[in-house]
This record gives structure tokens, sequence and C-alpha cells, in this order.
């Protein structure tokens, strides 16, 4: 299993899962951890005049790259409560808080992202930051109440 595997003798990747929802979880997680390793470097290195001749411009990116970091490793320690579980407490599809966060988080800092960076009508992505926000706190609401 990919979390004892990991704790008990430091290989950080398995290919053996423990349930769908936990590899979800965990694929998720990579993908947020990438991409905001990559946006990070973009935006302090590629994009740094740019950013820094935009009122907020460089805080905003900042925040935008920090929320996703830090909820990408909130999946992945959900990854591995919900493998943990027994087989029949283990979630089911749907939407998971974890499901949700992830969303919340795409949301929120990719409209930060495309705003920043004045990419597509701002009529849109400006609501699009409050309700990935939202999300986020469903998110973490439903993962409190047992639905990781």
């Amino acid at each position: 299993a990919y979390c004892t595997t990991a704790l008990t003798d430091s290989t950080l990747f398995s290919s053996t899962m423990g349930n769908e929802t936990s590899e979800t979880l965990r694929k998720l997680a990579a993908a947020l951890g990438a991409s905001g390793v990559g946006l990070g470097a973009f935006g302090a290195h590629a994009l740094k005049g740019y950013l820094n001749k935009k009122p907020e411009g460089s805080n905003n990116w900042k925040t935008a790259v920090s929320y996703q970091l830090l909820h990408a490793v909130a999946l992945l320690s959900l990854s591995c409560l919900e493998e943990g579980k027994p087989r029949k407490y283990q979630g089911g599809g749907g939407w998971s808080g974890g499901k949700i966060m992830a969303l919340g988080t795409v949301l929120f800092s990719g409209s930060i992202y495309l705003l920043t960076l004045d990419i597509g009508p701002k009529r849109i992505l400006g609501p699009m930051t409050p309700i990935g926000g939202l999300m986020l706190m469903s998110g973490w609401a439903m993962i409190g109440a047992g639905k990781i």
C-alpha cells in the first residue's frame, strides 16, 4: 500500500493503492503539486518583470501558488487516510470532500492566474475566485464530516 510503503521503506511512490478514491486523490495531488511548482517557477522567473509592473501582480501570483501547493499536500494526505479505511468505510464514487477541494483549487488558483495575466473575461473569471474559495471551504467541511 502506498502510505505504509512510503513510511516504512522510504519509497515515495508505489503502484499499489488501496482503492479508487485513494488513487484519484493521489493523482489530483500530483497534478496540482507538479503544476504548482511549475507555475511558481514561471511566475518567479519568466513573468517576474510583468508581474512586478502590475499592482499586486506578484502577490496575487504567490497567493495562487501557495493555495495550490497547500491543497496538493492536503489531497495527498487525504489519499493516505482513504487508503487505510476498511473496505466497508471507503468512499464510493461521486463528489467527496477531496474532489470538491481539488476543483475548488483549480477554480480559485486558476482564476487568479488568468486574472493576473489579463487572460479571459474578468466578468466571468472574477466570480470564479470566490466560488473556488467556497468550494475549498466546502471540501474542508466535508472532510471534517468524514466524507473524504
